[in-house]
C-alpha cells in the first residue's frame, strides 16, 4: 500500500534487489528477439521470496531486475517524468490513491494479464482498457498499544469519532498526507467518513486533540509508536499510530520469542481500503518480458508467497492467507472506500487544504 511497510520487509526487499540486479545480464532472450532481463520498477517495499523469483526466471527465461525508487508517491512521480524513456518494463506499487495520476499521464500501455479473470471483482478497475493489473490489497488503520491502554485502564479507540475524545488527547501520531501513502490513506478515510463538507472540521478537532504529524511511516511506527518493537527501543510515547491492519501480525512473526497474542491491535472503525496495481510501462524496452512478469504477479505462486513478504492481502481467488493474518490482522469488515475518480477530482485540493489546516 503502498501498501511504505515494515522495516523488516524493506530489508528483505533490498536483499532481493541486490541478488536480482547482480544476477542479471542483458543479451538475447530464448527466442533471439530481445533482452533476457525484465526490469521491475517499484516503491521501496517490494519483497518476494528468492525461490519464487528463481522459479519464474527458470520458467520464463528472463532474469528479474528490481529498481526501488522511494515511497509510492515519489516512485509514481518519477515514473511519469521518465515515461518516454522508462527505467524499466513494469511498474508495481501505484495504489488507488494515486492511480488516476498515473493513468491520466499515460504511464501504462494496455495488457490483460493471464489469470485476470481470477482476480476478485471488487479489485478490478479500468474497464476494458487493462492498463493496470490489481496485485494486492490492505487496510490503512489506526493501531494501538495494548499494554498502554491496559495499564491506564482505558478502552482503546474504535472509530474516527473516538480519536477526537478528550481521553485520547496527545496519543495519536500520523503521517504527512502529502508525503506518505498511509498518511494520505488516513486523510481519504476521514473524507469518505465525513464527506466533503465535514472532514476539515474533523481535522480541526483532531489537531486540537494533539495529533502529531511526522513525514513517513517508518518514523511514525518505529520511532514514535510505543507499541512496536522499534518504538519500544526508541522510547516512543504515542500509543496510537496510523499504520496497517497487517501490522499486528508482523509484530508477532518477527518477535523472538513469539508471543501468543499480538502486542498491538487495530481500531477497525478507522480503516481505509487500499489496492495496489502493476502495469506495463509505455515505451518499455522489453514488453514481452514485462507481460510475462505481470502474469507472474497474479499467479497463485506469487499471490500465495506475497502476504508474509509485503504484509498485504492477495487479490486472486483461492490464494492462501496466512493463519497469522487470520488470527492477528484480519481485513476490516467495513472499511472506508472511495471511487478512484473521486480521489482524482479532489486529492490535490484536499491535500493542500489539509496541509494548510494541520501543518500551519
Amino acid at each position: 500500500m503502498s501498501i511504505t511497510k515494515k522495516v523488516t520487509v524493506l530489508a528483505v526487499g533490498l536483499g532481493l534487489v541486490t541478488l536480482s540486479a547482480c544476477g542479471s545480464s542483458d543479451g538475447d532472450d530464448p527466442s533471439g528477439g530481445g533482452s533476457k532481463t525484465v526490469t521491475l520498477v517499484s516503491h521501496n517495499s517490494w519483497a518476494a521470496s528468492e525461490d519464487v523469483v528463481a522459479a519464474f526466471e527458470k520458467q520464463s527465461g528472463y532474469k528479474v531486475k528490481v529498481l526501488e525508487d522511494g515511497d509510492a508517491g515519489q516512485a509514481v512521480n518519477k515514473a511519469i517524468l521518465t515515461k518516454d524513456n522508462p527505467q524499466g518494463d513494469v511498474f508495481f506499487g501505484v495504489d488507488n490513491t494515486l492511480l488516476s495520476r498515473a493513468l491520466d499521464n499515460g504511464l501504462f500501455q494496455p495488457y490483460e494479464a493471464k489469470g485476470s479473470d481470477l482476480i476478485l471483482p471488487e479489485y478490478r478497475v479500468d474497464g476494458d482498457k487493462h492498463r493496470v493489473t490489481p496485485v494486492d490489497t490492505g487496510d490503512v488503520c489506526v493501531n494501538y498499544d495494548k499494554k498502554y491502554f491496559a495499564d491506564h485502564k482505558l478502552d482503546p479507540p474504535k472509530t474516527f469519532d473516538d480519536l477526537i475524545k478528550p481521553e485520547y488527547k496527545d496519543l495519536l501520531v500520523t503521517e504527512n498526507a502529502s508525503t506518505s501513502s498511509p498518511g494520505l490513506g488516513f486523510l481519504l478515510g476521514t473524507a469518505a467518513k465525513y464527506g466533503d463538507d465535514r472532514w476539515q472540521d474533523y481535522w480541526k478537532k483532531l489537531k486540537a486533540n494533539g495529533v502529531k504529524v511526522v513525514d513517513g511511516w517508518e518514523q511514525a511506527y518505529n520511532e514514535e509508536f510505543s507499541g512496536s518493537a522499534g518504538g519500544k527501543k526508541a522510547k516512543g510515547d504515542r500509543p496510537l499510530v496510523v499504520s496497517y491492519a497487517s501490522s499486528p501480525p508482523a509484530e508477532v512473526i518477527y518477535a523472538d520469542p513469539k508471543p501468543d497474542t499480538a502486542p498491538t491491535g487495530v481500531a477497525e472503525g478507522t480503516c481505509f481500503r487500499q489496492v495496489e496495481y502493476a502495469g506495463l510501462l509505455s515505451n518499455a524496452k522489453n514488453p514481452e518480458g514485462g507481460k510475462a512478469l505481470l502474469d507472474f504477479l497474479i499467479s497463485k505462486t506469487f499471490q500465495d508467497d506475497m502476504p508474509l513478504n509485503m504484509f498485504v492481502y492477495p487479490v486472486r481467488e483461492g490464494a492462501q492467507v496466512p493463519q497469522e493474518f487470520v488470527k492477528f490482522g484480519p481485513q476490516a469488515k467495513d472499511p472506508e472506500t472511495m471511487d478512484p475518480a473521486k480521489i482524482a477530482d479532489n486529492r490535490d485540493q484536499w491535500v493542500k487544504s489539509w496541509t494548510s489546516l494541520v501543518l500551519k
